[in-house]
């Protein structure tokens, strides 16, 4: 079985839609969709420079917006069993599970994106990654500076959210065999922090219109399959100011047997996740049209 996955906040470099949008159509959709939302995706995606799209209100769209443009490029409808993503990468997968239609994605993200960045702006906060030591030790040791481990991505990598000063306090007191990289975010992402971002977002649900996946779904929550567009929904509402558990996601990839894992643009982050905690699973990452054709070749290959 095939998985298509989407990356989450961070994953984003300057100009990195730039080769997307000489795709046959894109700059077009991508147009559209900046009007639709009144936010000017192309720009972002090729001129502005990393403190621009690093706003969350921007690179939330923006990741939306180049998920879909890439796995629309594959061209193979049906190729894929199982569909993931990695926090607003959650979005991605639920258009491109059916759940959502592009558009109410797009209008959804941006909305998600908006609250995230006011909500944000209460209190200075971030994010680091921790890398390496025993997972429970780890957590532990965060839960007793006050953070919250807000990302539980598996592979050895926890990454820690909280205020700054908290943030600090991890930097001078590590946990034993641990190392911690602090990441430019903007906010405590996935934490109570994020708690009034949950209102506006639940407000915009109820306007969307939903069906209910085409494949299987894979969730942040928990990592179980959703069968159900409502409970999708609910679940991209509430994910907000809740743990994103990537850990329990490989671990379903794994049960369902998927084979091979391909990561929408800008792709790189989970397929490296991947490497670490689904040994024998291959993976591709979308990063220019030009790995198109070799994703095309190992859908091919687990399709036969």
């Amino acid at each position: 079985m095939l998985v298509l996955v989407a990356p989450g906040q961070g994953a984003q470099t300057p100009g990195f839609l730039t080769p997307w949008l000489e795709l046959p159509g894109a700059a077009d959709r991508l147009a559209g969709w900046s009007e639709a939302i009144g936010l000017d995706l192309v720009r972002y995606g090729t001129t502005a420079d990393a403190d621009e799209i690093r706003d969350t209100a921007v690179a939330q769209p923006l990741l939306v917006a180049a998920g879909l443009l890439s796995a629309s490029a594959l061209q193979t409808p049906g190729a894929f069993g199982a569909v993931a993503g990695h926090s607003v990468g959650e979005i991605t997968a639920a258009a491109y599970a059916g759940v959502l239609g592009e558009a109410e994605a797009l209008s959804f993200v941006r909305t998600r994106g908006l609250g995230m960045a006011d909500a944000a702006a209460v209190t200075q906060t971030g994010m680091s990654a921790v890398l390496g030591g025993d997972r429970d030790s780890v957590v532990a040791h965060l839960e007793g500076l006050g953070l919250t481990p807000a990302n539980m991505n598996g592979g050895g990598q926890i990454v820690a959210a909280g205020t700054a000063e908290q943030l600090a306090a991890l930097s001078e007191n590590k946990p034993e065999g641990a190392r911690v990289i602090p990441l430019k975010v903007a906010g405590a992402f996935h934490t109570h922090h994020m708690a009034p971002a949950v209102a506006a977002l639940g407000e915009a649900a109820e306007r969307l219109s939903v069906s209910d996946p085409v494949l299987n779904y894979v969730s942040n929550a928990d990592g179980k399959v959703v069968t159900t567009g409502a409970d999708v929904v609910a679940r991209l509402v509430s994910q907000v100011s809740n743990p994103v558990r990537w850990d329990l996601c490989m671990e379903t990839f794994a049960e369902l047997g998927v084979t091979a894992m391909i990561e929408v643009c800008p792709g790189g982050t989970l397929a490296g996740l991947a490497k670490r905690g689904l040994p024998g699973v291959k993976t591709l990452a979308l990063k220019t049209p030009e790995d198109l054709d070799k994703a095309r070749a190992l859908i091919a290959e687990h399709t036969a």
